[in-house]
C-alpha cells in the first residue's frame, strides 16, 4: 500500500509539514510516515593530531572522540523526541496509521529509497538552515529531492497550514499540466475545495480550446470551477490572484523526470515555488 511521506526537521516550518501531511493522509485514506534524517557531520578534529603537543596528543584526541560520540547521542535523542511530538500531532489531526522513521544519511538518498512506496511527498520550502520560512528562497535539500523524485510533492510555506477551501490551477496547456489535471480531477484530495483555473498569456485558439476543455473536465468531475484568463507577468499575476481570491493552495504541473533539471533553471514554476505565500502541489 502506498504511503504519505513527510520530511521533518527542527526548522520553524516543520509543524506545517506535519499538518499538511496529516490532511493528505486523511483525505486519501493512506498511512503517514514521518521521516527525519541525521546527516553525518565532519568530526571536530579535522585531523588535529599534527598540531597537538606530543605529551597531550593522545589524551586530547580521546576527549574529542568522546565529544563527537556525545553529540551523536544527543542528536539521536533530539530526533526521537521530535518524531514522537510530530507523531502525536499528526494523530490528533486525523492522520491514518501514522509511523515514524529515523534514518542516518543524506535526505535525498533516504527519500529516494522510499519513493516507490510514496503516493505524495510533503516537505517544507526551507529547512533548518533557513530560520525564516517566509523568505523567498528554496532550501538546498528541497531542490536536490525534486531533481530526483517523480511522485507528487506538496511544498509547505511559512509556519502553519490550513485546510484548503480554494485552490488555484496555473494552467498553460502543457503536457505536464494536463497530466496534473487528470491526477487531481480523479483524486479525493481536493474534491470539496473550489477550483480557480487561471491561464496567463496564452490567447491563441489552441490554448483557449484546451482551457475550455480543462474547465469542462473539472466540472464533470464535480468541482465548482472559476476561470480567469490574464495577460502580463506570470509570477505577479498568479501571486496577486492568490492574494485577492484568498487561495489556500496552488496546483502546478512540473516537467517530467527527464527534464527536471530544466525545470529548476529559471522556470516560472521555480519562481512560484520560491515566492508563493501558500503551499504548492507539484504534479508530474
Amino acid at each position: 500500500m502506498k504511503q504519505i511521506t513527510a520530511c521533518i526537521d527542527a526548522s520553524p516550518g516543520a509543524m506545517a509539514v506535519v499538518d499538511a501531511a496529516s490532511w493528505v493522509s486523511q483525505r486519501l485514506q493512506q498511512p503517514l510516515t514521518l521521516l527525519h534524517t541525521l546527516e553525518k557531520v565532519d568530526k571536530n578534529a579535522a585531523d588535529l593530531s599534527g598540531s597537538i603537543g606530543f605529551g597531550s596528543r593522545e589524551h586530547l584526541l580521546e576527549q574529542l572522540t568522546e565529544l563527537d560520540a556525545q553529540r551523536a547521542k544527543l542528536a539521536i535523542e533530539s530526533s526521537r523526541i521530535m518524531l514522537e511530538s510530530a507523531e502525536k500531532r499528526a494523530k490528533e489531526h486525523g492522520a491514518q496509521d501514522c509511523s515514524v522513521q529515523q534514518r542516518h544519511g543524506r535526505l535525498s538518498e533516504e527519500v529516494l529509497s522510499l519513493v516507490d512506496d510514496t503516493r505524495v511527498l510533503v516537505m517544507g520550502r526551507q529547512g533548518e538552515d533557513h530560520p525564516d520560512p517566509t523568505v523567498a528562497t528554496l532550501g538546498s535539500q528541497l531542490e536536490t529531492v525534486l531533481r530526483s523524485v517523480s511522485c507528487p510533492v506538496l511544498i509547505t510555506t511559512g509556519v502553519s497550514f490550513r485546510t484548503p477551501t480554494r485552490f488555484m490551477v496555473a494552467y498553460d496547456g502543457s503536457e505536464a499540466v494536463e497530466r496534473a489535471l487528470d491526477a487531481y480531477a480523479d483524486s479525493p484530495l481536493l474534491k470539496e475545495a473550489e477550483c480557480h483555473l487561471v491561464m496567463v498569456n496564452h490567447t491563441d485558439a489552441e490554448h483557449v480550446a484546451k482551457f475550455t476543455t480543462a474547465h469542462e473536465r473539472l466540472e464533470k468531475a464535480g468541482f465548482k470551477v472559476v476561470t480567469r484568463q490574464c495577460e502580463g507577468d506570470v509570477l505577479s499575476i498568479l501571486n496577486d490572484y492568490q492574494f485577492r481570491h484568498q487561495i489556500d493552495l496552488i496546483v502546478m504541473g512540473a516537467y517530467g523526470h527527464s527534464r527536471i533539471r530544466q525545470f529548476f533553471v529559471g522556470s516560472h514554476t521555480r519562481n512560484m515555488v520560491s515566492h508563493s505565500k501558500v503551499p504548492i502541489l507539484l504534479l508530474r
